[in-house]
């Protein structure tokens, strides 16, 4: 504790140091001799001690505090299932550093989880759990910079079977619907799920909703993946013909559940002697079908609803060129020509 020292005027005044002001602080007392010097020292040591208990009144957040807070702030504004991704995360891949004080949060400590975590998770896993954990720390420990070595996400090399193996896989089968639209038009599980038939508009088919699973349950979004994931495909003839043998009462196209098609799916890879693949392997097969028959990027990203900064930055056009009908109609005699040779 600082001593008070006696100035020319008679006064008696002593100063501290306050870490968080960054400055000293000045207590003076007029009165003469010791009694002075006393209540200057006095004046400082009370401040001292009423910061220490204001401090520890204060109750200090843990990450898993924060945590639960950020994603609450964000359920109105995120997609549902990022929201449950998140809440997973923190149970599954953040829960060692959820007990600790966010103030007391070191990088050591950080990095010490990733390379604990990276034994059993992916780098996928650890890279979507550790940016969850920077995107927290950004609003509840701003002045924290965050310099994390994190593992190497690793290319996979994908041995996909032929376009024609799967479809003799999946042809009148009770999945075979939903392989198609996969496949052959490149849309992903949850628009499949979400195209009613009022989407489908002379042969055009608007994707304009999608149904995900969220905690095992169904809910339907009016937003899709991406910006550019909301766009118009035309339907071939084969697969109108599919949709207008549905009964009249079948408002979506297809019913069933997103596990009973993987599922089935599945199943019919395997009893097919083909190499196993999911269900979204089929939109790889896709884009390796318009890759082989030289469609322009412009048309192939159009078309599955992919996003990359120039056509994010482009005014998105849902119109249909003679040009982008000569790439519609390519692409379905290759699928035609493939079906001919099974049914």
């Amino acid at each position: 504790m600082a001593t008070a020292k006696q100035l020319p005027s008679g006064s008696w005044r002593v100063r501290v140091y306050d870490n968080d002001l960054k400055k000293q602080i000045s207590f003076t007392s007029d009165l003469p001799g010791k009694a002075g010097k006393a209540e200057a020292e006095l004046m400082a040591r009370e401040y001292l001690l009423g910061k220490r208990k204001r401090k520890t009144e204060v109750k200090v957040k843990t990450i898993g505090e924060c945590i639960d807070d950020y994603i609450n702030s964000k359920e109105n504004i995120l997609s549902p299932r990022t929201v449950s991704e998140y809440r997973k995360s923190k149970i599954n891949d953040l829960l060692p550093l959820c007990e600790k004080p966010v103030d007391d949060l070191t990088q050591t400590d950080i990095q010490k989880w990733v390379n604990a975590l990276a034994l059993k998770k992916s780098p996928k896993t650890i890279h979507n759990a550790h940016g969850l954990l920077v995107s927290v720390l950004n609003v509840y420990a701003p002045d924290m910079r965050v310099r994390t070595t994190l593992p190497k996400i690793q290319k996979k090399i994908k041995h996909l079977p032929t376009v024609e193996d799967v479809l003799k896989a999946v042809i009148g089968s009770d999945v075979e619907l939903p392989c198609l639209l996969a496949i052959w038009l490149g849309l992903r599980m949850s628009e499949i799920r979400g195209i009613r038939k009022e989407d489908i508009i002379d042969g055009v088919l608007t994707v304009n909703e999608v149904i995900v699973k969220v905690e095992r349950q169904d809910v339907v979004k009016s937003q899709t993946k991406t910006y550019d994931s909301r766009r118009q495909i035309r339907l071939p003839d084969f697969l109108l013909r599919k949709v207008e043998a549905l009964p009249a009462e079948q408002d979506h196209i297809v019913e069933l559940s997103d596990t009973i098609i993987y599922k089935h799916f599945v199943k019919l890879i395997a009893a097919a002697g083909l190499p196993h693949m999911t269900f979204h392997d089929l939109r790889h097969l896709n884009a390796s079908v318009m890759l082989m028959l030289g469609v322009p990027d412009k048309y192939a990203m159009e078309r599955g609803g992919w996003s990359s900064p120039s056509i994010m930055k482009s005014v998105y056009q849902h119109t249909f060129t003679a040009e982008r009908q000569a790439i519609d109609k390519r692409i379905d005699s290759y699928f035609e020509s493939a079906l001919d040779s099974i049914i």
